[in-house]
């Protein structure tokens, strides 16, 4: 019998025992139930066995992994439901994330009448009922035509169309009752483990509430963003005007060969809003423009982008860097591992930004500071600067739209832009890009080309760059008075062809393996393209190479 080391105590399983009986054994007394197993960095259903020794780490909704079955699961439960009380021809989609939450749309059975609050109390409540029934989730494999005969019985023809591009023989479907569907990961042992969620009816459709990743038994907030909203549905207009709104629809222009219009057209889209955003500067008479937003969201073209257009309308733009403004090393503030905290708001000197800017906005001259990140000190190298009657500043970094940041100017003088890589098209109906992913993806590229990193090292930092958004960036969002989308509906079928190999290079043995191979796994939906017709003004271009606005290759 194989032996299990668990929570770093060796057991011993019994013949053919599951880890879901293992977890109930010997990783009792967490506040939330496991829902995967992490086996020597491979991530496993609870309905699995043992069938060698093995390290084994059980992960609940704490964990990103765990977290995203849980959501992949509530999916599968409300999908379910939706067709068992408004007809099995009920079309569901789920179209965006809201504040760790879904917003999905829901078509009863033949589309003739629009979903009502009533019909959503239906399903919550036959949500309710399989879940205190603790109704299993079970996972069947068919062979590639079964699958696809099964994907048309059940009325799923996105199903039909993304299988034609799988290379397995077999595909796994998930079975809860009589429903089965196709999911991209691993799923809940059952139902029972799907009792903490909401169901908010949101005219045309709805929103998901999941439990906070953070534990503790709360649903994540139902936080109205609207400006969020608002880019999205401004994304799936853009998809409408593509007719590409899923993985499969791109990867059927990639094998017709017509990737090139969709590149040309998807660039003049964020040329376009770039342009609107310019006139918005340029009517509102704003000397100060801040650019803020998450790691890899394309911050710095988006900057060069928009001054070009601001010297269309007759401006001349100077684009600052607010990291040039961080204080002194010995002055900088520590994160809980004891390193230099870059991200936090501490880190800024305000005071001598607010001085510079106030100098400027009164016609007076500036020795601008050079922050040297090997030193950690501030320099100062002959770079002066003085605003006439038509200049007007860019400032990009990640606290810009911290009101505090720039305190000593008066708001209206300023315009605040967010910027973000919000997620365009899903794999399918069910299944939806992670927008975190798309960043994660571009940075991994990006930190290998211009800093040398492995892919582990960038996926290793990951969390603490996303506790740092979380902390800095994303409450302040709606100060914006522009949101800009930086996300490129054929960016995945490019830049597949640079992260694949770096993903690849890591290591079974290395923990940062399971991010990878879940990526690797993702990716694999997307057909490849080449990357010569993408323009060098491309936000891409700051992750693949080529730009012609910096001065690396």
């Amino acid at each position: 019998m194989p032996k299990i080391i668990i929570n770093g105590v060796e057991n011993e399983a019994g013949r053919g025992e599951s880890y879901l009986s293992l977890a109930r054994k010997f990783d009792r007394g967490r506040a939330n139930p496991a829902v995967l197993a992490k086996v020597n960095n491979e991530i496993y259903e609870l309905r699995l066995s043992p069938a060698e020794d093995c390290e084994v780490e059980f992960l609940d909704i704490t964990d990103p992994n765990g977290f995203r079955a849980y959501q992949r699961s509530l999916s599968f439960l409300m999908i379910y439901a939706a067709r068992e009380v408004l007809g099995r021809d009920t079309k569901v989609v789920i179209e965006h994330s809201i504040n760790k939450n879904y917003y999905c749309r829901i078509e009863p059975g033949g589309g003739e009448k629009p979903l009502t609050e009533n019909d959503l109390e239906k399903i919550e409540r036959k949500m309710r009922e399989t879940a205190e029934a603790d109704v299993d989730i079970e996972k069947v494999s068919f062979p590639i035509n079964e699958a696809f005969a099964l994907a048309k019985e059940l009325n799923l023809p996105d199903k039909e169309k993304i299988l034609n591009y799988r290379r397995t023989s077999y595909i796994n479907f998930y079975r809860l009752d009589w429903f089965m569907n196709y999911f991209y990961g691993p799923m809940v042992p059952s139902c029972g483990y799907l009792k903490n969620f909401g169901l908010v009816y949101k005219h045309p459709g709805c929103i998901l509430q999941f439990p906070s990743p953070a534990g503790g038994g709360a649903l994540s907030e139902l936080i109205p963003k609207q400006k969020i909203y608002e880019v999205f549905r401004e994304a799936l207009d853009w998809n409408r005007i593509l007719h590409v709104d899923t993985v499969f629809a791109l990867n059927g222009v990639i094998s017709d060969g017509g990737l090139g219009n969709i590149i040309r057209i998807s660039e003049a889209l964020h040329e376009k809003k770039i342009a609107e955003i310019a006139d918005l500067i340029s009517r509102g008479d704003k000397k100060i423009v801040l650019v803020a937003g998450p790691s890899s969201s394309g911050k710095t073209t988006f900057a060069e982008r928009l001054c070009v257009q601001l010297r269309v309308n007759g401006l001349m733009p100077h684009i600052i860097s607010l990291d040039d403004y961080f204080k002194a090393g010995e002055f900088a503030p520590t994160d809980e591992y004891g390193n230099p905290d870059y991200e936090a708001f501490e880190y800024m000197d305000r005071e001598k930004l607010n001085a510079d800017l106030e100098s400027l906005l009164k016609g007076e001259t500036i020795h601008m500071p050079n922050f040297n990140f090997i030193t950690g000190q501030p320099e100062y190298k002959g770079r002066y600067l003085r605003l006439e009657p038509s200049d007007v500043l860019v400032l990009e970094g990640i606290h810009g739209l911290n009101e505090k940041l720039t305190e000593g100017v008066p708001r209206d003088k300023k315009f605040k832009i967010f910027i973000s890589a919000l997620t365009q098209l899903n794999i399918d109906d069910h299944n939806r890009l992670a927008t975190t992913d798309n960043r994660l993806i571009r940075r991994l590229v990006r930190d290998y080309r211009t800093r040398g990193m492995t892919a582990a090292g960038t996926i290793g930092m990951w969390p603490s760059v996303l506790r740092g958004e979380i902390k800095h960036i994303f409450p302040f969002q709606d100060e914006a008075d522009a949101l800009f989308n930086s996300s490129l509906v054929y960016e995945m079928c490019i830049i597949k062809q640079f992260v694949e190999p770096l993903l690849f290079k890591i290591d079974k043995t290395r923990p940062e393996y399971t991010e990878a191979r879940r990526l690797v796994k993702f990716l694999d939906s997307f057909l490849g393209a080449d990357s010569r017709e993408v323009p060098t003004n491309s936000i891409l271009r700051e992750f693949i190479g080529g730009s012609c606005f910096l001065k690396y290759v």
